[in-house]
């Protein structure tokens, strides 16, 4: 149940939908916004109508909070008589303690296991899923620094049943002991195949761990392989007890339902299980750095080469503004063909095959941006990294124009239109910001926060964070990824 996730960076499960986390946040203002009569004073002291837009949500959900702390969120959409419920745990691999990497995610597998339900039958190793299929829905879960989430999207008739099934979860997670250390070996070998077989991914693995010294974003979502082989039932469970709880939940519903319909539901089903006492999410932090760190990693199974940087930028919830005025750049040097990015150093200058910047905001702490790049025919990993830092350095002290700015935005908004139309889309825009420390209506609201993003503050985020010749509390790490040289042995 892993896969990448682009948003967060971070090693997720199962989910199909890659690309939601690009358009996170993501809205629309492109609606036939009603005006309202705002009445001013005039200089001449009469009073003058002026229109004040009156501002639309995107996805008109509507939220409620037990009285246990879980906060539920419902998003009605009555395209098909289908729902998808989603659970979304304030707890994830960052919050591991150190010498235990890894349990977040095994616990993620091991609450497929077993599980009591609410007023009803426990569930057997396997049966939740087997449930979901059989009447004709699909489930799964994922794992990343900062939450654990799962999901059924099911006939909207189920709803009730899949909702207790879920409760179940919450507080009565009991997989058999054998259950628990097959489901080791399985973890274990989703970590070969995933990360050990795949350099590209033990290559940013190393970035990461470079850029997070002594921060808990510097270890694996899936874990070390050394430890998870060491990883015992009483551990994980001690890490279950303490961070699995309603308050500690966000419970996101989208479908053929009504709002009044699910907070009943979720009184009853979800509102009987007991408030818990948690623990405050305290992290350690890095320590001020003045070196550029560079790694080299060569490999056999690499044939193109590629080079990426790694900066710790503010995440959204840590600076809001700072992390719209990102997004837009990121979107102004890495939005399509136009792109500053791909139309420098691709078309142009033809260093490059391919080029990209990448940045989500979607973190607790510190977010990551990242810059990559494919040498073309005749250079170098280097002639790409100072290609680069050239457009960089041309970011800072120029800024970008006002049809550059324009652009993006629109971009961005027309793509952000898309996201109201999926059925589980909304449900993991909406989860996720939340889980990550944002508010309903930072969602509710984004294109009109991403309208008010100015060119002055694209390149002031630039200065701050991107500048080649700033020195950096965080300095970025640069990785350069080859093909090993092939040996008469290799061949």
């Amino acid at each position: 149940m892993n896969s990448s996730f682009k948003s967060v960076q971070s090693r997720l499960s199962g989910l199909a939908f890659l690309v939601l986390c690009a358009l996170v946040c993501a809205s629309t203002p492109s609606l036939s916004a009603p005006q309202k009569v705002k009445n001013e004073v005039a200089a001449d002291g009469q009073s003058e109508a002026t229109p004040e837009i009156e501002r639309k949500k995107v996805f008109d959900a509507e939220s409620f909070t037990l009285d246990n702390g879980l906060q539920v969120v419902v998003i009605p959409n009555n395209r098909a008589p289908v729902v998808t419920q989603m659970l979304w745990h304030k707890v994830g691999a960052a919050d591991e303690a150190y010498g235990h990497s890894g349990i977040a995610h095994f616990l993620e597998h091991l609450a497929f296991k077993g599980s009591e339900l609410s007023g009803a039958a426990p569930l057997k190793p396997g049966e939740f899923s087997q449930i979901i299929r059989s009447i004709g829905g699909n489930d799964n879960a994922f794992t990343s620094q900062d939450y654990t989430a799962y999901f059924q999207s099911v006939p909207a008739d189920k709803l009730d049943m899949i909702m207790r099934m879920e409760a179940g979860r919450i507080n009565g997670v009991a997989p058999p002991l054998a259950e628990i250390e097959s489901e080791r070996n399985v973890v274990i070998e989703e970590r070969k195949q995933r990360t050990d077989n795949d350099p590209r991914a033990q290559f940013q693995e190393q970035l990461a761990a470079r850029a997070f010294i002594n921060h808990p974003y510097g270890k694996p979502v899936i874990g070390w392989a050394h430890e998870m082989e060491q990883m015992r039932w009483p551990e994980i469970k001690a890490f279950y007890d303490r961070w699995y709880a309603p308050n500690t939940s966000i419970l996101v519903i989208t479908g053929a339902v009504s709002p009044a319909e699910i907070f009943q539901k979720a009184i009853e089903i979800y509102g009987a299980l007991p408030r818990e006492a948690i623990p405050e999410r305290v992290r350690p932090q890095s320590p001020p750095f003045t070196s550029h760190s560079t790694i080299r990693m060569t490999h056999l199974a690499i044939r193109e080469p590629i080079v990426q940087t790694l900066y710790r930028t503010p995440s959204a919830r840590q600076n809001k503004t700072e992390s719209l005025a990102l997004q837009v750049l990121e979107e102004i040097l890495d939005g399509g063909p136009s792109s500053r990015l791909y139309k420098a150093l691709v078309a142009e200058q033809k260093i490059a095959t391919s080029i990209g910047l990448s940045y989500s905001g979607d973190a607790w702490d510190d977010a990551s941006l990242w810059l990559f790049g494919t040498p073309a025919e005749n250079n170098t990993l280097e002639d790409v990294q100072a290609g680069l830092q050239a457009q960089l350095k041309l970011l800072v002290e120029k800024g970008v124009s006002e049809e550059e700015l324009r652009d993006a935005k629109n971009r961005l908004i027309d793509q952000a239109t898309f996201a109201r139309d999926s059925l589980t889309g909304p449900a993991m825009i909406i989860g996720q910001a939340l889980a990550t420390g944002l508010t309903l209506d930072d969602v509710e609201y984004w294109p009109y926060n991403i309208e008010a993003v100015t060119a002055a503050d694209v390149q002031t985020v630039a200065v701050k964070y991107l500048n080649p010749a700033q020195p950096w509390m965080y300095p970025p790490v640069t990785g350069y990824l080859l093909p090993a040289a092939v040996t008469k042995g290799d061949k």
